[in-house]
Parts: C-alpha cells; structure tokens; sequence
C-alpha cells in the first residue's frame, strides 16, 4: 500500500507542472490586461481552449469577450518579448512586465525590456515585427 501511495504521489507530482504549461499567460485574465491595466489571475472553473493552450479568465463575462475575438486579447508575437525579438532572439515574455500599446498587449522579458520598450516602441515594435516573420 505505501507503495502504491509513493508513486500515486511520485505521479501526480510530475503531471501537475505539465498540465500548467499548456496555460496561456500564466492563469492571467488576457481580457483584464486590455480593460484593467494590470495582470488579474484568472479561476481555475472560467477557462476555454484557444491555439493549444488553457486561457483562464475572472468572470465569466471576460471569456465570452475573449472567445467572441480572441486575437484582440492574445498577447502580440505569441507572448514573446518584443524587445528580445527584435534583437533576434525569442525570449517568452513575463505577464508581470507587460505594456498596452494601440490596444495590443505586449508582454516583456524583464523590467529592462520593459523601459527600452516605453522609451522607443516604434523601432523596436518594427524591428519585432520583421523578426517575427522569420
């Protein structure tokens, strides 16, 4: 019986972290970025799947949001680091360090991307975007 315990444990301890990277955004509400200004953790009970992945949201009223358009809420460049991009590299981006430009929700490899990014976004946005196609 104990053993059979260990490796129910043993398990489930190895599933749990998989089944969480398939989660977009980190469990964050894509729609409260856009409509709130700041990262909301979405329910585990609200969620929908889009591209692959479990996109987690606050309320019920935001995954309707989300499901009706769900380009519009996405983060850009799949959620990689427009700054990291444009240098060409692909860095997944961080939904603690994220900005709105144009009602586009861009997330950022660290706070220092964060600040190159607000301190000149048409040339690194532009730069991103021709990496992006590569």
């Amino acid at each position: 019986m104990k053993i059979l315990l260990l490796s129910l444990t043993l398990i489930s301890a190895s599933v749990a972290p998989a089944a969480s990277q398939d989660w977009a955004i980190d469990g964050f509400d894509a729609v409260d970025f856009l409509e709130r200004g700041r990262p909301v953790p979405g329910r585990g009970d609200i969620a929908t799947m889009w591209k692959g992945q479990v996109w987690h949201f606050a309320t019920e009223e935001n995954r309707n949001r989300f499901e009706a358009d769900p380009r519009s809420f996405a983060p850009a460049f799949g959620g990689l680091c427009p700054v990291a991009l444009s240098q060409g590299k692909r860095v997944r981006g961080d939904p603690r360090h994220f900005v709105v430009i144009g009602n586009r929700l861009y997330l950022l490899g660290s706070p220092r991307a964060l600040q190159e990014l607000r301190r000149n976004p048409k040339d690194v946005l532009a730069k991103a975007r021709t990496n992006w196609g590569r």
